[in-house]
This record gives C-alpha cells, structure tokens and sequence, in this order.
C-alpha cells in the first residue's frame, strides 16, 4: 500500500508552473481594471489578453471578508488544484484572475471543477481573434 502511495504522488505535472503563475500586484489590477468578467456560481474570473505570447497567466485573490486564514488557504488550495486538473492545452496568451465566492467551501469538487473548466471555455471563446483581423 505504501508503494502504491508514493506512485501517485510522483505524477508527472503535480504543481501549476511558475511561469503560469500571475504574480505581480500591478498585473492583477491591469487584469481588473482593463479585462473582462465571467460570474460563475462560486466564482468571478477576471481576463484580459496579452500581447506577449507567453501562454496562459493565473492568479488567484482571496479577501479577509471570506474568512479566516484556514479557510481562504482552503479556497486557494481547491481552486489551484481545479485549475491544474483542467488547464487549458491551447489558450491565446492570457492573464486570468480567479476570485472564489463564499460557497466555495460547501461547494461540491466537481461543481467547482466545471466552474473553471466552463470559465476556460468562455474565456478562450473570447479571446480567440478572427481570421481575418490579423491579415490586416
């Protein structure tokens, strides 16, 4: 049993890469005050495109009004691992900010798992340029 533990934490792509990571404080007020929203039953994503095409950038805010610190590093652990579980393959160079809602806590995994995988949808719809914009 022990072998088989060890096993499964050694998956390949266990954490979100650091480059996928949005950071900076200026960034998330960039992605606020310039990018559009996606409400979701226990989330607000924020996301605006780049122009640098580094890939998709996530970041993550949870405010005191939520909770205490147990459970806003809980809604921060569940939403890192649901975002990881469904990251996008193809997505235009993005900055996405994901503000969880209180029910995150209650909420079942897998409503929150189709949450951010609908979010990723809508976002890469959006974003998406048509194919005769960059001809001209």
């Amino acid at each position: 049993m022990n072998g088989e533990r060890q096993q499964s934490e050694s998956k390949p792509a266990a954490r979100m890469r650091r480059d996928g990571r949005l950071r900076r404080h200026g960034d998330f007020e960039r992605v606020y005050k310039q990018g559009r929203r996606h409400f979701a039953a226990h989330l607000t994503v924020f996301y605006l495109r780049r122009e640098l095409d580094n890939g998709l950038r996530v970041g993550f805010t949870v405010g005191r009004a939520l909770g205490g610190a147990v459970e806003r590093n809980r809604m921060k652990r569940r939403l890192r691992e649901a975002v990881r579980r469904h990251w996008p393959k193809e997505m235009p160079p993005a900055d996405v900010v994901i503000n969880p809602k209180k029910t995150l806590l209650k909420a079942d995994f897998t409503e929150l798992e189709n949450d951010i995988r609908r979010a990723f949808e809508v976002i890469q719809k959006s974003l998406k340029a048509p194919s005769g914009k960059n001809n001209a």
